[in-house]
């Protein structure tokens, strides 16, 4: 294991930071930026939220984390909470469904210096919130109410939530749930504008995030839908949000915490990339595991490609960093008029 290689001017990310004033605050944490990348199994590690980072999103969420791993003290569910100073303001977040055990293992995280906990209560997976964690406890508020005052009343960190809008559409509860977190102490709301019936299909609800945004006094996160510059222009604008979170839409395109759209970076940027956060992989996860984890964020880059689709399969079977390199440059090559304008 080593260390993630720079490429980016740190002294010069810091100056732009310290030129600008704060976009919120969590609690007493000043936050630098408006967008955020959600945290996403299998996506959200550190390599590529320290790339994000770089390319100007605000915070870092980390890939969630089950709270029966911290309590057993699982090796792999404590790797997944690695993290860098430059990654602050940091923050944990856990999924679990037992108010006891969150609150065992929050404060045993708490040790390990992150700015921030969030509880995820908005993970639609069966084996997740079908057993009652995640989205499964918004079927629950009473169960809210008391795991954060729980949870607010024995950490010294900010505690902060994401949710739904509800389990489905007869239950789309976000307007108590959100009063709930807020009158329990939590320092911030993140709201997916669907609800757990939904998974991600159909079109996010703004609107239902914006009564959220008018219905209390912390800050929130927009999340839903935010595929493009002109998206993050509109949901800011529709709901007042102070944040805006992206998820699938950041996947092999870091270039939107820099406010530019797919269609915008040309062959030799997404190849120098590619290259970049290989090497990235390498470092951390050592040359075999990231070659293979890597290879799920290469077939991300490649979106919006001539031909795409005729890449991916040999993408997802090469077994190292130079099969995959070649394999891209040389589609690019073929395909030369993919050039940004």
């Amino acid at each position: 294991m080593g260390t993630i290689p720079i490429i980016f001017h740190r002294t010069k990310v810091l100056q732009f930071f310290c030129n600008m004033n704060p976009s919120f605050y969590i609690r007493n944490i000043p936050v630098y930026g408006e967008l955020i990348l959600a945290p996403m199994a299998g996506f959200s590690d550190m390599p590529y939220r320290l790339i994000c980072r770089r390319f100007g999103m605000s915070m870092s969420y980390t890939e969630v984390v089950s709270v029966s791993g911290i309590v057993w003290n699982n090796k792999k569910t404590f790797k997944l909470l690695d993290f860098k100073e430059e990654e602050r303001p940091v923050t944990f977040q856990v999924v679990g469904n037992d108010e006891c055990q969150i609150t065992e293992a929050c404060k045993k995280i708490e040790q390990l210096g992150p700015d921030i906990i969030d509880i995820n209560m908005g993970c639609s997976v069966s084996d997740i919130a079908g057993k009652g964690a995640g989205a499964g406890m918004l079927k629950h508020p009473s169960k809210i109410s008391k795991m954060f005052n729980n949870l607010t009343g024995s950490l010294s960190v900010p505690v902060t939530g994401k949710i739904r809008l509800g389990w489905d559409h007869k239950t789309r509860n976000y307007i108590e749930v959100a009063r709930i977190l807020e009158e329990n102490g939590a320092s911030l709301i993140a709201v997916h504008g669907r609800t757990r019936s939904q998974y991600f299909s159909g079109a996010a609800d703004w609107d239902a995030i914006a009564e959220v945004k008018q219905s209390v006094k912390i800050p929130v996160i927009a999340n839903g839908d935010v595929r493009s510059v002109a998206d993050i222009a509109e949901i800011k604008k529709r709901t007042a949000c102070d944040g805006v979170m992206i998820g699938r839409a950041a996947i092999g395109h870091p270039w939107i915490f820099r406010y530019k759209d797919r269609e915008n970076i040309s062959g030799s940027e997404k190849i120098e990339m590619i290259r970049y956060h290989l090497d990235c992989m390498k470092e951390y996860y050592g040359h075999a595991i990231g070659v293979v984890l890597f290879r799920k964020h290469a077939v991300k880059y490649i979106v919006g490609l001539p031909k795409a689709t005729e890449l991916r399969p040999y993408i997802v079977r090469s077994k190292s960093a130079e099969d995959i390199i070649s394999y891209i440059a040389a589609h690019l090559n073929r395909y030369s008029k993919y050039e940004a304008a």
